[in-house]
């Protein structure tokens, strides 16, 4: 019988956030794998936990997977944890899942603290719909695709980003949405905590003479429909009535038909487009 795959939350800071049950799965699986096996060793020293540990992280995750997919196969139980967090999200684990899927070994979440749940509900954005970015790209051209994709993005958007790149993110994201509400929030659990509710331009005047410190979270307003639909009427008054009904009735419409589509584009009643239309 194959053993089961854990995938096990730690703390993002403060201790006190270890769960009993992680701290109890930790205890009795056969093998630990750790992101950073000298850093996990203080937590697993703070609980007493004595089970072994190897390495797993971002550079072996897909030789070490399947080496850990084998040893599960042969009955062994393993516990995956980060640095700090939840295994998968934005830390290494998803990979080593998509195997045991493939293998027909069983995986089951050991749930406790992730950094992107903490910053959006203490944000005070809408925790309603989210979309979780993570770090940024690196790579100019593919950052540049993600910026536009975030433009028009309808949901509340949460992005990870290190201090000593803080200050250069929030600029660019000034230039590429616009001035939106943000809060950034710092040091999530740990002694200086702090969420600044602020917007893209005050935040960037801030840090840009406040060296930030700690690992960052910014947590964006997202754009609303009423905003979208003001930008695509926007784009339609470059065009006079006339020539945006002869722009429909060129298509194929008959006057009817471009009227009623003229007024929808341009948010206005249909009688004020008619008006206009019986005199083409």
């Amino acid at each position: 019988m194959s053993g089961t795959l854990y995938l096990v939350a730690t703390p993002i800071g403060n201790l006190e956030d270890m769960t009993f049950r992680a701290v109890r799965v930790l205890n009795e699986v056969d093998l630990i794998a750790a992101e950073d096996t000298r850093n996990s060793i203080k937590l697993l020293n703070h609980f007493e936990i004595k089970t072994p540990m190897t390495s797993y992280h971002e550079h072996n995750k897909y030789e070490k997977a399947t080496e850990l997919v084998s040893k599960l196969l042969q009955g062994t139980d393993v516990a995956v944890i980060t640095d700090a967090g939840t295994p998968g999200i934005s830390d290494p684990g998803e990979e080593l899942v998509k195997q045991c899927y493939e293998a027909g070994i069983k995986v089951v979440p050991i749930p406790g603290a992730c950094a992107a749940i903490n910053a959006l509900i203490a944000s005070g954005r809408d925790t309603r719909r989210f979309a979780f970015e993570a770090f940024l790209p690196v790579d100019k051209k593919e950052r540049k695709y993600v910026f536009e994709e975030l433009k028009t993005e309808t949901r509340t958007i949460i992005i990870y980003e290190a201090p000593h790149r803080l200050t250069k993110t929030i600029r660019e994201l000034r230039e590429e949405l616009g001035n939106r509400n943000i809060t950034v929030c710092r040091e999530l659990t740990k002694k200086h905590e702090t969420f600044f509710n602020t917007t893209l331009e005050k935040a960037y005047n801030f840090y840009t003479e406040n060296e930030p410190k700690g690992e960052c979270i910014i947590v964006i307003e997202a754009l609303s429909f009423s905003d979208i639909e003001a930008d695509e009427r926007k784009k339609w008054e470059e065009l006079t009535v006339e020539q945006h009904l002869k722009m429909y009735m060129e298509q194929g419409m008959d006057k009817k038909e471009a009227t009623k589509q003229v007024a929808k584009d341009r948010g206005v009643p249909k009688r004020e487009i008619y008006d206009i239309a019986i005199n083409l």
